[in-house]
């Protein structure tokens, strides 16, 4: 049971493009001290600007979940999130010398490897989790979310396009940080052909290629090595989704069933969420027994130690 925060042992770099702005980022993990979230920095920015990983500072979530704050903006932050959801990190500083988290492969995988590389360092101070009490659901036209009581984080997905490939995907994860890794985190972005050009005209995309999202005609995938799951598609979306929710700094104890959402539904449902203070209350542990008398499975996130690499 892992009820204490989390961050990386030491500073890990990589270098990549930026899937929209198509520009080359260099990315910096660093240590961050308990209670300080996630907290993204803008080293190519006078003053070395800096805003929180937070569900207040989304500003955009055209494509990819945006954060901004006093004029700047970090993009496409949600598959870094993802990885330190998986790892159960709560707080790091992250260093950027552009506009955008590089979109490396599409998938969480390449940070996942970053972390798995250096290493994570359990801190003293206890995580804040958010245990779900009363049913809560949001429609937007054929999109849903609802979530309902559960002893531990279980996510239903639902996906449903206009697409022979993509017709009727669902998969269904009982959360762990191995899970999420083996199942998960080498889910990648997609897209289609037909959109592409629309993308690229409205400034969108410029980064985007076969190295880093699948990409679908009107009948079939036209990446040479395939997939990497036969429902890649509905994995991806859930590895979004879950890169979400980690904007809150708390885990969520919870059943999600989803419909067909996007990283707009998803930021709603959060905002609506967390006002409605009777649906959750948040809880600390300061020991294993607390934890089996509040009759909740805490979620097992990724493995302390680093990995030879």
């Amino acid at each position: 049971m892992d009820y204490r925060q989390r961050t990386v042992r030491d500073e890990v770099s990589c270098t990549g493009i930026g899937l929209h702005s198509g520009e080359r980022v260099s990315l910096t993990i660093k240590p961050a001290p308990p209670d300080s979230g996630i907290k993204f920095i803008r080293k190519d920015l006078s003053g070395h600007k800096s805003i929180k990983a937070s569900f207040e500072n989304v500003v955009d979530t055209n494509m990819s979940t945006t954060i901004g704050h006093n004029g700047f903006k970090v993009a496409t932050i949600e598959h870094l999130m993802a990885a330190f959801f998986g790892f159960g990190i709560d707080n790091a500083r992250v260093e950027l010398e552009g506009p955008e988290v590089p979109i490396m492969d599409g998938s969480s995988a390449p940070f996942i490897f970053l972390l798995k590389s250096v290493g994570i360092k359990e801190q003293r101070k206890p995580k804040k989790f958010i245990v779900i009490k009363k049913t809560f659901k949001l429609h937007e036209g054929n999109r849903s979310i609802s979530i309902y009581p559960s002893k531990e984080l279980k996510i239903s997905y639902t996906i449903d396009f206009q697409h022979p490939l993509l017709r009727d995907q669902k998969y269904e994860l009982n959360f762990s940080g191995k899970d999420f890794i083996r199942e998960i985190s080498r889910a990648r972005t997609f897209g289609f052909l037909k959109d592409v050009r629309i993308l690229r005209e409205n400034g969108l995309a410029k980064g985007g290629s076969l190295d880093n999202a699948i990409v679908v005609d009107d009948f079939r995938v036209i990446n040479e090595d395939g997939l990497r799951y036969k429902d890649e598609f509905v994995r991806h979306k859930i590895l979004d989704f879950i890169g979400d929710l980690a904007i809150l700094g708390s885990p969520i104890i919870g059943h999600f069933e989803i419909a067909r959402s996007g990283h707009a539904l998803n930021q709603c449902m959060l905002k609506k969420l967390i006002s409605n203070k009777r649906c959750w209350k948040k809880l600390t542990f300061e020991n294993r027994e607390e934890c089996k008398l509040n009759s909740v499975k805490l979620p097992v996130f990724g493995s302390l130690e680093p990995v030879p690499i």
